[in-house]
């Protein structure tokens, strides 16, 4: 999420940017997973959403049964959607005057939590009961929020817009804050089996990494090298790490290779620009997010 245009609120700008090119079109497709001697294979993506609009922003519920995602519908506001995988249905979690974006389960599943673009166009950490009801802030003093990920249930890692962007570590009983790096990109991920959170380096002068963050000793150490300046992955829960760019997703494990490989190019699908991973919690499911063939967004709302 970024929201540098200006002072526009996000309903304003949405509408200036449909009115002169279109709306964004994104739809989340949905694949099977498996991971056989450490090497991952990718089924058939499925189109679930496949309608033209924002359709965004995929995360899955503890029990992988459903999946939180973000969309944005006639009335040109963003709320938080619920897709039932064995259903096959859609449900609207919110529908408030504010924008949500990147729904989050919260530890413990009590509930979610939102980046939440305010009327004033603050964006801070909310939350809410499962059934979109009971909303409240999280962190009453940090923004401008971006992206956010749970590393345990009272330690979060920020993305916090600025010049430049800046992982933080917060502490929900304190409401404070440490920067712990800058100039970092948008997948901040609870690395599985470990108190760490991960996140993209960025370096115009050299190669960008995936590094994390421990959260006891707050050191950080690099993982693997991205592709080609790009900041977006995701983790399996066995500790895989999946990485796409335009068609093709490759893959890291640590456990068997320093750099990342191609497992799938995923162009006759129909998927040649993705934007976004998830992985279920089982490991069998991912979701993915792809621009519609052919499709030239104008700004998108405050996350891609």
């Amino acid at each position: 999420m970024n929201l540098n245009f200006a002072l526009l609120p996000s309903k304003a700008l949405w509408l200036l940017g449909a009115l002169t090119q279109g709306p964004p079109s994104t739809d989340i497709y949905l694949a099977d997973l498996r991971v056989r001697g450490g090497r991952i294979s990718i089924g058939t993506p499925v189109n679930i959403t496949a309608r033209q609009g924002y359709d965004n922003q995929p995360f899955f519920l503890p029990d992988g049964r459903s999946f939180f995602y973000t969309s944005v519908r006639e009335d040109a506001q963003s709320d938080i959607y619920r897709y039932d995988l064995r259903r096959r249905t859609t449900t609207r979690v919110t529908a408030t005057p504010e924008s949500e974006y990147s729904g989050t389960p919260l530890p413990g599943g009590r509930g979610f939590s939102v980046v939440r673009v305010e009327a004033d166009s603050t964006q801070r950490l909310w939350a809410f009961d499962l059934d979109g009801s009971h909303p409240r802030i999280v962190l009453q003093e940090i923004k401008p929020v971006g992206y956010h990920a749970w590393g345990d249930d009272h330690t979060l890692g920020l993305f916090v817009l600025g010049s430049p962007a800046t992982l933080q570590l917060a502490d929900t009983r304190s409401g404070s804050a440490t920067v712990e790096a800058r100039n970092i990109g948008r997948s901040i991920h609870k690395v599985p089996g470990r108190a760490a959170i991960s996140f993209v380096q960025r370096d115009s002068a050299g190669p960008w990494w995936v590094k994390e963050v421990d959260l006891v000793t707050r050191q950080i150490r690099p993982l693997v090298r991205t592709r080609e300046n790009v900041d977006l992955y995701a983790w399996t829960p066995g500790g895989i790490l999946l990485m796409a760019q335009g068609s093709k997703v490759y893959q890291w494990d640590p456990r068997h290779s320093r750099e990342l490989e191609l497992v799938a190019d995923l162009t006759a699908a129909g998927l040649t620009n993705i934007t976004r991973l998830a992985v279920s919690p089982r490991g069998d499911r991912l979701a993915l997010v792809a621009t519609d063939a052919g499709a030239a967004p104008p700004a998108p709302p405050p996350d891609l």
